[in-house]
């Protein structure tokens, strides 16, 4: 005979499946932390080698035209991160017998998106103005409001990711010269970590 507890604990379940995506990878965030590292480096060596002191050096940006170059290399990893969390969140599913794409992947999917490419657009924006200074907390501050939207359709403890990166955002607006290092501790390392929580606390 099912104890009452027991019952409870499988209604309780079966709500978070319909209203909640539960299929967050975490080894999908410590990859996209590892593709932003990787990108960081290569921006560093483009806009500071050889020589250059670090800083933020626009008309030397501008003169070498390695802003398309940039541009290009952060879509690269906006796609390749997209590309291995919908993998990696697919295969999880299908571990969990549950399905992928369900009402609540689509609120999860939306939530986090609209804001995500609202930024985009921003970024652009800003871009064609040479505002460079602006894109890195930009990006973050949008991608931060985009994932504490989207921790109310799956696991709450993206939103703390959201915070980290919202705050990071803020925080390089403040201190524009040290933007690449503040994109990379916040969609590099704070993934990792991220990511690195999520695996030991939900998908060993």
């Amino acid at each position: 005979m099912t104890r009452p507890e027991q019952e409870l604990a499988d209604i309780k379940s079966m709500m978070e499946r319909s209203t909640r995506f539960l299929s967050l990878s975490g080894i999908s965030g410590i990859l996209a932390g590892t593709y932003a590292l990787i990108a960081s480096g290569v921006a560093y060596t483009w806009i500071y080698y050889p020589g250059v002191p670090y800083g933020l050096d626009l008309s030397k940006t501008q003169q070498e035209g390695i802003v398309n170059h940039l541009l290009w290399t952060a879509i690269t990893v906006l796609l390749l991160s997209i590309g291995t969390a919908w993998v990696m969140s697919q295969n999880k599913s299908k571990k969990k017998s549950q399905k992928f794409w369900t009402p609540a992947s689509k609120r999860f999917i939306q939530a986090l998106f609209v804001p995500v490419i609202a930024g985009g657009l921003f970024c652009l924006a800003l871009i064609s103005m040479d505002n460079l200074e602006m894109v890195v907390p930009a990006t973050l501050t949008f991608y931060g409001l985009g994932l504490l939207n989207a921790s109310n359709f799956t696991l709450n403890d993206i939103k703390y990711l959201g915070y980290c990166q919202l705050i990071l955002g803020l925080v390089s607006a403040f201190f524009p010269g040290s933007g690449l290092i503040i994109w990379a501790l916040g969609f590099g390392v704070l993934h990792i970590i991220y990511g690195a929580m999520m695996y030991y606390k939900y998908d060993r």
